[in-house]
């Protein structure tokens, strides 16, 4: 039985980039899936640095960073579109009960269902400001994104291989050895990956 391709849901997933992948923005790109529809995807590279550390980003837009355990981290390049915006990947937010009439913490926030949550707007930032916030954070300037059926079209490729995402990964483990380690959750070694693989 094969699965119709609109029932391919990748929210919450990783996209592993196949050596094949040259572009220079993908490859070995590990994308943190946000939103998978009929419609399109998106996600964020999580394991390419956009040169800049969290301190400067802060610096840039006029906020002072009172979270010591963010000061060094890296901002990362999540992708080719809107590299002028940040996107903030985080753990999910719990609110009060009390709290939950008023509506989510910030004003512009996408749950991924299962996952993580990822804000786009500048108060998630002013909380990280105070030294509050979500406690595991991840800030990316840009994002990737698919039209309708794209994905699925890059998928019956090879491009990509995928797997359910995990947020150790993403939070815990040194940017240079996310790809492999996003690999190791399907059992696989960059080696036994052939850029050959699929074209046979």
């Amino acid at each position: 039985m094969t699965a119709d391709s609109a029932s391919i849901d990748l929210k919450h997933h990783f996209l592993i980039a196949m050596p094949g992948l040259e572009d220079e923005t993908f490859a070995r790109s590990v994308i943190y899936m946000c939103e998978h529809s009929e419609r399109g995807a998106m996600g964020l590279i999580i394991n390419k640095s956009a040169d800049i550390s969290m301190r400067h980003l802060f610096d840039k837009v006029d906020l002072p960073l009172r979270r010591e355990d963010l000061v060094q981290n890296p901002v990362l390049h999540g992708g080719p579109v809107q590299t002028d915006r940040g996107f903030v990947l985080h753990d999910p937010v719990q609110m009060a009960p009390a709290d939950q009439e008023r509506g989510p913490i910030f004003a512009s926030t996408l749950s991924v269902p299962g996952g993580l949550e990822m804000t786009t707007s500048r108060d998630v930032l002013e909380a990280l400001s105070s030294g509050a916030g979500p406690r595991r954070v991840l800030v990316t300037l840009g994002y990737a994104s698919w039209g309708e059926g794209q994905l699925e079209s890059e998928l019956g490729e090879n491009t990509w291989l995928t797997v359910p995402a995990s947020v150790d990964v993403i939070f815990d483990v040194p940017l240079a050895e996310r790809y492999d380690r996003a690999l190791d959750l399907l059992g696989l070694k960059s080696w036994m990956l052939s850029p050959e693989a699929g074209h046979a």
